[in-house]
């Protein structure tokens, strides 16, 4: 079961032990087929595993892949589109929330296309603490090498149109909505 389009829900992201790892209080859906649920948060609450909690200013395209260990955060921001992408399992939805595992490493797109890999030494770190398996780090390894080559390649979520064409569609529902 999936969501359907309009439908505001609750996402969930925990860490490989269990706990919670961070969520965000409302993602309006706007896309969902056989690969992915694509969802919007525009002024979101953001609670951290530790308690700490913030507020999204800016409208954030999220594209939740059902088979793909990644998902990726396109932010829309007035000098560009900035991309976060997290490794993590593929997202299931249980009629309650969004929910993936996050396994620490990700990748930092900035708008002129250049990226960064982020956390290796936390992705290290949790492989001894929380004893992942030989075959989710080769998985995650792997689809870190799949998401940096569509990076690269500017396709999905990395070309620019089809993250504003996303925006559009939910401001065009906020807006039937009222």
């Amino acid at each position: 079961m999936n969501p359907k389009i309009g439908d505001a829900v609750y996402v969930q992201s925990y860490k490989h032990d269990g706990s919670l790892h961070r969520t965000w209080s409302c993602a309006t859906v706007v896309d969902v087929n056989d690969e992915m649920i694509v969802a919007i948060t525009y002024k979101t609450w953001v609670v951290e595993g530790d308690g700490r909690r913030w507020f999204t200013r800016e409208p954030a395209v999220y594209y939740f892949y059902l088979n793909r260990w990644y998902n990726v955060i396109a932010m829309i921001r007035k000098r560009g589109i900035y991309y976060y992408c997290n490794l993590a399992t593929p997202s299931i939805y249980d009629g309650e929330a969004i929910k993936n595992i996050d396994y620490d490493l990700d990748v930092k797109v900035f708008p002129d296309g250049n990226y960064i890999l982020l956390d290796e030494d936390e992705f290290i770190d949790h492989q001894r603490q929380m004893q992942y398996d030989v075959s989710i780090i080769d998985i995650v390894v792997d689809e870190q090498r799949r998401l940096v080559n569509e990076v690269k390649s500017g396709v999905g979520p990395f070309n620019s149109l089809n993250v504003y064409e996303y925006f559009e569609k939910f401001l065009n529902l906020n807006f039937e909505e009222s």
